[in-house]
């Protein structure tokens, strides 16, 4: 059965967020509502509203080199690097080069990156940028990622986070638990809804969801 959408009734400048209540199932958890921001990844406008939004938390008080963009956030990634380096009396990036780099997933799922893009990595300030954050596991990938190539965690961003910091650093994020009354997020093992025998709406990754 396909999940039924709805917009939530709260806005963060001009975004929105789009969501399903159902029983979920992700890589590394089960939870109760599907975040879909396939919008938000794929339109340049929407993306530009994410990124205005973002900029304003992030240009005077955090010098970025590079934005790694996971999740398929490239979109927003290009649209937040333009908002961080336009001339502004506040903004620590201003006039400076950002670099971005999409995921590259080896065949046992860890990211790496060829050595022509070293480069942009090597002593370098990295914002992690995913479009929804569950558990963490997925930045504590980009974290471990970024350290081998030899930089430095400036920050981590979303649109969407359910958790507050992860591994001590921040999460900043457009909407949060807060906004979504009654999220949960199990371990699929103590999952509620699999003991009261509530079958699955969907399977969702990165991409998006399949309906079950």
């Amino acid at each position: 059965m396909e999940p039924k959408f709805f917009n939530l009734p709260v806005c963060v400048g001009d975004v929105t967020l789009r969501v399903a209540q159902g029983h979920f199932a992700t890589r590394n958890s089960h939870i109760n509502y599907f975040i879909d921001v396939t919008r938000q990844q794929s339109s340049l406008r929407e993306a530009d509203a994410v990124a205005q939004q973002l900029a304003q938390r992030f240009q005077s008080n955090t010098l970025i080199d590079t934005i790694l963009c996971l999740d398929g956030t490239r979109v927003i990634g290009a649209c937040l690097a333009r908002q961080l380096t336009q001339s502004s009396f506040n903004s620590v990036n201003a006039g400076k080069d950002i670099y971005l780099l999409r995921e590259n997933l080896s065949s046992n799922g860890m990211l790496i990156f060829r050595d022509n893009a070293r480069f942009m990595l090597e002593g370098k300030n990295i914002l992690l940028l995913l479009a929804s954050i569950t558990t963490g596991g997925t930045v504590r990938k980009g974290m471990r990622c970024v350290q081998y190539y030899g930089g430095h965690v400036a920050g981590v961003a979303a649109i969407y986070s359910h958790v507050k910091e992860v591994d001590g650093v921040p999460v900043v994020s457009l909407f949060d638990t807060g906004h979504l009354q009654g999220y949960a997020s199990y371990s699929p093992e103590e999952c509620p809804m699999c003991r009261q025998g509530q079958t699955l709406d969907a399977a969702i990754d990165k991409y998006g969801y399949s309906a079950l």
